[in-house]
């Protein structure tokens, strides 16, 4: 996210004990799919048509999907703008969601939701002390709260934990976290729900960031990949904007890719990009994207203002319905990869990709009771945190292949060994893609949660 006031967090919560109770979620939603590189909802191609989604920022932490007063005030413009995702960077697990989310899905709409707070997530100075039980039990109690919704769309592991060279060292246990949650989904029998990476609005690492969550055994890899991008700042085109060399550079990409954060500020915004993005130009390679934010926060990039319960829409707003309305989806299939698959596992290359090794950390052995008991009960944003430790941390490397699953089927598309997937690469150095977005408190922490 952009701003000054960046809070983000990369973190696992917990939530339904085994026994908990059941969820009264809408059975006649139709999920999304992840087939080749591409989502689906049933047999036709789904593209993303969304926003970013807040109320208060970083400064006021809240949970927009327990709102039920404020959810159904919102899914009015929603319907307005012709959105069928948003995205949510942060919900308190110990709270109900069923109104909420029932009237989304009455509305057509999905939601991608990051399992992280400001108080459990990565810590990219150090990882390794971060990536603890305390911290998987919280998101996993997250995924617990979410997957019965049919309308959940996808999970965050992490937003923006790697900013530059240095923090590259992360990645392995950014991944490693996007394994655990896809094996928590698996060994609680929950439907396959796509697990992926929302990486920071940076060139020098991107594609090796990319790569590195697409490559390894099946159980290791990403369900799908995501960036933030404000490069197109209109007035612009599909060319002026570098929009062009993004697609060149993702051509044969396995997994879905996504734009998870869009829309520059610097000059009016007109929404252009959209005429792009859902054209036969990127639709092979992209679904979509997020609009970059519904409610108009410090940083200026609202599409509506809210006071007092009160919702104004912005210019901005305006804008962007015209963008949709006059862009309709490609016809058939948008041209996108029905084979997908695996790619090999990028090479060192400091300062911008500090990661020597393929290898990841093995999941903290006070974490393995969860995959079979159940997380247990999330402690919401009452809880004490998890970034300065927990009861137990990763003592060595994970064996490829232990991080499967029983109880559904893979979640990847293609197997580790397929060629189909390998993007065309430029030659230029990049850095890793994921700043763990810094939070209010310190920039040296990652998180999931960028709100401004």
């Amino acid at each position: 996210m952009k701003g000054a006031a960046i809070a983000t967090t990369l973190t696992l919560g917990a939530s339904t004990v085994l026994a908990g109770p059941s969820i009264k979620a809408r059975a006649d939603a139709t999920p999304i799919t992840v087939k080749g590189n591409a989502f689906f909802k049933g047999n036709e191609r789904f593209y993303m048509r969304g926003v970013d989604y807040q109320p208060g920022g970083s400064s006021q932490l809240s949970d927009p999907i327990a709102d039920i007063d404020g959810c159904k005030r919102d899914i009015e413009n929603f319907k307005s703008l012709g959105l069928n995702t948003i995205r949510v960077y942060s919900v308190d697990n110990s709270k109900n969601h069923d109104e909420c989310m029932n009237a989304l899905a009455d509305a057509g709409i999905y939601l991608v939701l990051d399992v992280n707070t400001p108080k459990y997530s990565l810590n990219r100075a150090s990882p390794k002390g971060s990536y603890n039980d305390v911290y998987l039990q919280y998101i996993f109690a997250t995924v617990d709260a979410f997957a019965n919704y049919k309308n959940t769309l996808a999970f965050f592991s992490g937003n923006e934990v790697i900013n530059d060279g240095p923090s590259s060292k992360a990645a392995p246990y950014v991944k490693a976290v996007t394994r655990d949650l896809r094996q928590y989904i698996r060994s609680r029998k929950y439907r396959e729900i796509p697990v992926g990476y929302s990486a920071a609005d940076i060139d020098t690492n991107r594609l090796q960031m990319a790569q590195f969550m697409n490559c390894g055994t099946d159980d290791e890899r990403s369900d799908f990949f995501a960036f933030n991008d404000y490069s197109w700042c209109d007035p612009s085109s599909f060319t002026t904007s570098g929009w062009d060399q993004k697609v060149k550079n993702f051509t044969g990409y396995g997994l879905p890719l996504f734009l998870s954060e869009y829309g520059c500020n610097t000059n009016k915004r007109q929404f252009q990009e959209v005429g792009s993005l859902y054209n036969k130009d990127m639709t092979g390679v992209y679904s979509g994207g997020l609009v970059y934010e519904y409610s108009e926060e410090p940083s200026k990039y609202g599409l509506v203002e809210i006071n007092g319960g009160k919702v104004k829409t912005l210019p901005d707003f305006d804008a962007l319905k015209s963008a949709f309305e006059k862009t309709s989806n490609p016809q058939g299939d948008g041209g996108y990869n029905k084979t997908g698959g695996a790619n090999p596992c990028p090479a060192k290359d400091s300062p911008n990709w500090d990661v020597d090794t393929d290898a990841l950390p093995a999941i903290p052995d006070g974490a393995k009771k969860y995959m079979t008991d159940g997380a247990g009960k999330g402690d919401g944003f009452g809880g004490k945190g998890s970034m300065s430790g927990g009861g137990s941390v990763s003592t060595g490397t994970a064996q490829p292949g232990s991080g499967s699953a029983t109880g559904g089927s893979s979640g990847s598309s293609g197997s580790s060994s397929s060629s189909a997937g390998v993007m065309n690469l430029p030659n230029v150095s990049l850095a890793p893609v994921v700043v763990g977005m810094v939070t209010v408190l310190s920039t040296l922490m990652g998180a999931g949660l960028i709100l401004v």
